[in-house]
C-alpha cells in the first residue's frame, strides 16, 4: 500500500490531541518527522506517536522524505513555514490563520502555484456538505451587494489568557502566548473568526478591499469582540461580527451549543441564509423558485476528520477537492489585518 508521508512542524494540543492520532490510526500514512520546541515535550511526541525523526529545528524536519507537511505552529510563524515545506516541494496543511499578513498569504498562494502544490485550511466547517451545497446555490444569487457574517465562541477563558477548560488532562495545553497575547496575533479574530470568513469567501467570489472596525479587548489585551465594516472590490457592502464569550456548555436540560456561524448573502436575485446553530440553508429567490436544503440535528457540527483525509488523498497524488484552498485563507488573512490596523488607526484601512 502507497503511504503519505507526513511531518508535523508543531505539535501542541490541537496536533497531539487531533491530527496525530487520526493519521497514527490510518494504514496509509506514515508519520515521518515531527518538529516543536522543548526537547522533553518532542521526545514524548516521537514516542506516544512513533515518529522516525524529531527535531527542534524545523529546517531539519524539512531534509526529510516527504510528501506533506500539517502546520500547527503558533500563528506568527505559519507564514515561515508554510513557505519553507512549499519551497521543498511539499503540500501544506497550515492550520488557521494561513498567515497574519495579507502579503505573505499572496505571496504563499503565488508559491504553491509555482510549485505545483497544494495549500489546505483545516477549516472543519468548510468541508461540511452544507457547505458544498451553498457554494453549488450560490450563482443564484446574482451579483453579490451586502453580506453578513456573524460568528461567536464559548472561549472567554482562552483569549482571557486562562486555561481553556475543555483541555484539562491534556498532554498539551494551548499557551497564552498564541491565543491571548496582543503582540503575537491573540485574539478572536485570528482564532476563530478566520472559521466563518473561510465559509463566506468560500462560497462567494467576493474580493475585500477596505475595511473598517471597532474591537473590545479581554483583560490581556487582545479582541474578545470585533465589528467589522467591509467595502468588496465590486462595490459591495459587508458587516462582520465576532463574540468569545458564549457561555460554556452545561449539563443543564438546555445544552448550550459552543459555537454561532450565521451568515447572510443578499444578491441581486435574492438572499442564502446559512446558519450552523440552527441547522439551516436557504436559497430565497425573488422570483420564488427558493431552495432549502434539510439538515438535520448534528448537521451544523465542526468536521473535524475531513480536512486531514483530503491531506492524504492530496499527498497520494489523488485528484480531490479542496474546500478550504489557500486563495480562499488569504482573503480572510487581508480582512482580518485591515481589521486590526484600523481598530488601532480609527480610520478606513485599505487591503
Amino acid at each position: 500500500m502507497s503511504k503519505a508521508r507526513i511531518g508535523f512542524i508543531g505539535a501542541g494540543w490541537w496536533a497531539s490531541s487531533v491530527q496525530i492520532p487520526y493519521y497514527q490510526s490510518r494504514e496509509d500514512v506514515d508519520l515521518v518527522a515531527v518538529c516543536r520546541l522543548g526537547k522533553a515535550e518532542l521526545e514524548l511526541v516521537k514516542t506516544t506517536f512513533g515518529f522516525s525523526f524529531a527535531s527542534e529545528d524545523y529546517h531539519e524536519l524539512l531534509e526529510q522524505d516527504l510528501d506533506g507537511v500539517v502546520i500547527a505552529s503558533p500563528h506568527i510563524y505559519h507564514f515561515e513555514h508554510a513557505k519553507a515545506a512549499l519551497d521543498k516541494g511539499f503540500h501544506v496543511l497550515v492550520e488557521k490563520p494561513l498567515s497574519v499578513k495579507g502579503a505573505d498569504a499572496r505571496e504563499l498562494v503565488a508559491l504553491a502555484k509555482a510549485k505545483n502544490k497544494q495549500i489546505m485550511i483545516p477549516q472543519g466547517w468548510s468541508f461540511r456538505p452544507f457547505a458544498r451545497e451553498a457554494r453549488k446555490l450560490a450563482p443564484q444569487l446574482g451579483e453579490v451587494r451586502h453580506v453578513v457574517c456573524q460568528m461567536a465562541s464559548a472561549l472567554s477563558d482562552l483569549f482571557g489568557g486562562e486555561p481553556m477548560v475543555e483541555t484539562e488532562g491534556s498532554s498539551f495545553r494551548p499557551p497564552a502566548s498564541t491565543w491571548a497575547d496582543p503582540e503575537r496575533a491573540g485574539g478572536y479574530a485570528w482564532g476563530q473568526l478566520c472559521h466563518a470568513l473561510g465559509l463566506l469567501f468560500g462560497i462567494t467570489p467576493l474580493e475585500p478591499k477596505e475595511v473598517f472596525s471597532w474591537m473590545g479587548l479581554s483583560k490581556t489585551g487582545v479582541d474578545y469582540y470585533d465589528a467589522i465594516n467591509l467595502r468588496f472590490t465590486n462595490g459591495a457592502t459587508g458587516v462582520v461580527s465576532g463574540a468569545a464569550t458564549l457561555p460554556k456548555s452545561s449539563t443543564d436540560s438546555v445544552d448550550l451549543k459552543q459555537y454561532q456561524i450565521d451568515i447572510r448573502i443578499f444578491g441581486t436575485e435574492g438572499v442564502m441564509l446559512l446558519d450552523i446553530e440552527r441547522e439551516r440553508l436557504e436559497l430565497r429567490r425573488n422570483d420564488g423558485k427558493n431552495t432549502i436544503i434539510p439538515l438535520k440535528d448534528g448537521d451544523g457540527a465542526y468536521e473535524t476528520y475531513q480536512p486531514l483525509e483530503r491531506f492524504v488523498q492530496i499527498c497520494l497524488g489523488q485528484t480531490v477537492d479542496n474546500d478550504a484552498p489557500g486563495e480562499v485563507a488569504q482573503r480572510a488573512v487581508e480582512v482580518l489585518e485591515a481589521a486590526h490596523k484600523s481598530a488601532k488607526s480609527g480610520k478606513v484601512e485599505a487591503i
